[in-house]
């Protein structure tokens, strides 16, 4: 790495050796430089870190430049085969104008009505819908009172709606907007005051009717083939915590948790007696859950980068380009190679690994100082040779198992809305929060996974209504709510 026109990996060896040669430094001395070393070299380490060398997001490179594109000869617009949005009239129109011509503008003639030609505006009109429910009541020769049923659900003599509850939801939890804001929202563009409370209320509720969806999203995870696991740090309450993921293409569940590892994994109860693959960024604890594993190799493909870019490994970049024509040659022929290029492949792959070796051998068991016990620390690209060498069979799984991917980006991208809620809001406010969010928030993924907009996943849960994708009889609403099954 070089800062104003100093080259400081060659600077910090010649201190290095310089060191070695003063033998009348005393021990005390010598070890303060030896730290002060060892911080030059992380903080500069952290320098060159970027999103492709690292999992920092784009959003933090310094200087960031869009790439441009490489002209690819096609015409601007929309290409042949494409799904488009035009805007297309409608059979029924809500409202029709007629507009009659003015005869008076016209010469002098006879003249006779032929048609009209039509013109379709599409517009937006926002607005308070007051429904009053009158029950008939009817009294008895005795004075008996009779009094017409309410419809089921309309408990109250004023309360909000379901539309209202919907709107809501959907702004809190899946667009993210903040209480207030959405206070605000609803009172100047519909004219409905709600209260923050009732706001939180309207989060809860929706809560309360995902209790089955939860415990059924739960065990439809812990049956299939194949598991993308992740994690992330939020904060809660000012606090750090952990957001646990267990999803696939169909699914997704979402788990707050105050540990990162096995007991919080034991707790959310999915991956215990799981048999399937997972797939995951090679986190320890996981390796204790599932018959087998494929590692994400996005993560590979950065962290060979950062090994060629700061650690000057040679190694790192040819691995880098074999990976990525692993990768192609897998997805041009179905998802699966066939035996013998697989076997071409691997033994590219480890010719690679053991040049690898002589370029970044372990550390010498003879620097092993006295009384030191365990493993010798290793430098982040030798951790990473030791990875794609002892784990092999995970890091190449996808080429020989067609439903393995080969990242675990279904997970990465399924927690991408989780930082951004930590951006907007800076954390929750309370483990309620939390977990309202998850369970909520999971619940609309897998809706969206499954073809239901976000907006009628919600319409359906206020309802009481299961989504088709779940079974006739998993109704969404907590048994206990003392109202009747969907269908029912």
């Amino acid at each position: 790495m070089t800062i104003e026109n100093i080259d400081v990996d060659a600077t910090i060896k010649q201190v290095k050796a310089q060191l070695t040669q003063e033998p009348d430094l005393s021990p005390a001395l010598r070890s303060s430089l030896e730290v002060l070393l060892l911080l030059v070299t992380l903080l500069l380490n952290r320098l060159g870190l970027n999103s492709k060398n690292s999992s920092k997001p784009p959003s933090t490179d310094p200087n960031r430049k869009k790439s441009p594109k490489t002209p690819s000869g096609r015409k601007p617009g929309g290409q042949p085969g494409r799904i488009g949005k035009t805007l297309c009239p409608v059979a029924e129109p809500d409202e029709i104008k007629v507009l009659p011509l003015d005869r008076k503008t016209l010469p002098p003639g006879r003249y006779q009505h032929v048609g009209y030609e039509t013109r379709q505006v599409f517009d937006l009109e926002i607005s308070r819908v007051v429904t009053e429910y009158r029950a008939e009541i009817l009294k008895d020769h005795q004075g008996k009172r009779f009094v017409a049923p309410f419809p089921e659900g309309v408990t109250r003599s004023v309360q909000y709606g379901n539309g209202v509850k919907v709107h809501a939801v959907y702004m809190s939890q899946y667009q993210l907007v903040p209480y207030q804001r959405i206070g605000d929202h609803l009172l100047e563009q519909m004219g409905v005051p709600v209260s923050l409370g009732s706001l939180y209320n309207f989060n809860q509720e929706a809560y309360e009717r995902l209790e089955v969806f939860d415990h059924w999203v739960k065990s439809q995870l812990a049956a299939s083939p194949l598991l993308h696991v992740d994690e992330t740090g939020i904060n809660v309450g000012g606090q750090r915590r952990w957001l646990h993921t267990v999803s696939s293409d169909r699914l997704t569940y979402f788990a707050p948790h105050a540990k990162r590892g096995g007991e919080a994994i034991e707790e959310i109860g999915i991956l215990p007696g799981y048999q399937g693959t997972l797939c995951h960024d090679h986190w320890k604890p996981y390796y204790r859950y599932g018959a087998r594993h494929a590692l994400c190799n996005a993560h590979h493909l950065r962290e060979l980068e950062r090994a060629f870019e700061q650690d000057q490994q040679s190694w790192a970049q040819p691995m880098a380009l074999l990976l990525k024509e692993i990768n192609k040659a897998t997805l041009d022929a179905g998802g699966c190679l066939d035996p013998p290029t697989a076997d071409h492949y691997r033994s590219r792959y480890r010719a690679l690994l053991a040049e690898a070796e002589r370029e970044c051998p372990p550390p010498d068991e003879d620097q092993r100082k006295e009384g030191q016990r365990g493993r010798l620390a290793r430098s982040k690209s030798r951790n990473l040779l030791e990875r794609l060498r002892d784990y092999e069979e995970d890091v190449l799984r996808f080429m020989v198992e067609a439903h393995v991917p080969f990242s675990n980006n279904q997970a990465e991208n399924d927690l991408r809305m989780t930082k951004v809620q930590q951006k907007i809001s800076g954390c929750f406010r309370s483990w309620e929060g939390a977990k309202i969010f998850c369970r909520v928030r999971g619940y609309l993924s897998t809706c969206r996974k499954n073809g239901i907009t976000a907006a009628e996943a919600l319409r359906l849960l206020f309802e009481g209504k299961q989504p088709d994708f779940m079974p006739p009889d998993g109704d969404v609403r907590p048994k206990s709510d003392g109202l009747s099954l969907a269908g029912e």
